[in-house]
């Protein structure tokens, strides 16, 4: 079975992004070959310096390893030293269409206001799809975000395979059954982001152990005193779901376990010790990677070399169906 997921170097790493990511890449890569590509190509689709997207390429990767990966196990690299991976974007967008893209929910929702729109913000979900199929994934462990563009990727992959002849494996996206989003801690009707959600609502992975503890103590509740999950509870439902992640209780156990009427104070104390638990071993892994660029390099070199070699064979082959001259 091959594995391919990829993340976009924007931000810090929060634990909305362990949840519906990182965990999943760990615990996927024991299935079978595995790619995990660190899609800086991605970011450029928004206002970004130079210098920071450098740095934030070489934290990501460091976060990678550090949640898990193993570079014995999966092959990680960065998109643009794949060079398959840009020619894969324009060749594909002769097969996605404008209505397809047109109806792409985070296009209009990262360009609604804004007074500059790229065009590759509109294009990039088959950049995105070119990264899939060119590995012949069969499956995308991805978060519940990205539902979406995979949809697109297996749309793409059917029509490029029905018009040219069968080219692309059509992959399964393989999503987090908890914790698929996890919401802000001020603000748990919206998802934690460290772009667009509060600082305090935001738990970064890197974050100090005291600084995790004060946001839970700090997260916003609900009414009442039940540690439930329900639509009229979104504060305690969302740290339920964060408890489960961090122990691997399921969220029924959870429940059962503080249905003695222990109060919310004791409860949010409770996650955010589970939390640092859970992140201390990971932040700490990351400082050391961070400290060793040059080993750091040399492992994206190597993980890009194997993914290069990895896609000829399918890259060759679309050229070839879709009519251009072998050199």
């Amino acid at each position: 079975m091959r594995i391919l997921s990829g993340i976009q170097p924007t931000g810090d790493k929060h634990l909305g992004n362990y949840s519906g990511g990182f965990r999943q890449y760990a615990a996927t890569q024991e299935r079978g070959e595995a790619f995990f590509c660190v899609v800086d190509l991605h970011s450029i689709t928004a206002a970004y310096e130079p210098e920071a997207l450098r740095r934030s390429t070489l934290n990501l990767a460091a976060m990678l390893f550090a949640t898990g990966l193993d570079p014995a196990r999966s092959t990680v690299f960065v998109q643009s030293h794949v060079k398959a991976h840009a020619e894969a974007a324009w060749l594909l967008s002769a097969v996605a269409s404008f209505g397809q893209l047109g109806r792409m929910t985070q296009f209009k929702d990262k360009g609604d206001g804004k007074d500059f729109v790229p065009a590759g913000l509109f294009t990039y979900p088959v950049l995105m799809a070119g990264d899939i199929l060119l590995y012949q994934a069969d499956i995308v462990p991805i978060g519940d975000d990205q539902r979406q563009h995979l949809e697109l990727a297996r749309d793409i992959a059917q029509s490029f395979n029905s018009r040219f002849g069968e080219t692309f494996k059509v992959p399964e996206g393989v999503y987090p059954t908890v914790g698929a989003r996890i919401m802000d801690l001020q603000e748990p009707t919206r998802k934690m982001s460290t772009t667009s959600g509060t600082t305090q609502g935001t738990v970064r992975l890197v974050d100090e152990p005291d600084a995790v503890r004060k946001k839970f103590k700090t997260a916003v509740t609900d009414s009442g005193r039940e540690i439930r999950r329900g639509d009229d509870k979104p504060g305690i439902t969302n740290l339920i779901d964060i408890l489960s992640i961090a122990t691997g209780a399921t969220p029924e156990q959870i429940e059962a376990r503080y249905a003695d009427g222990a109060g919310y104070g004791q409860f949010k104390a409770d996650v955010g010790e589970a939390v640092v638990a859970l992140l201390t071993p990971i932040r700490e892994r990351y400082l050391e990677l961070r400290a060793d660029e040059g080993e750091l390099k040399r492992l994206l070199r190597a993980g890009a070399e194997q993914a290069a070699a990895t896609v000829e064979p399918t890259i060759r082959a679309v050229y070839d169906r879709m009519g251009f001259v072998a050199p």
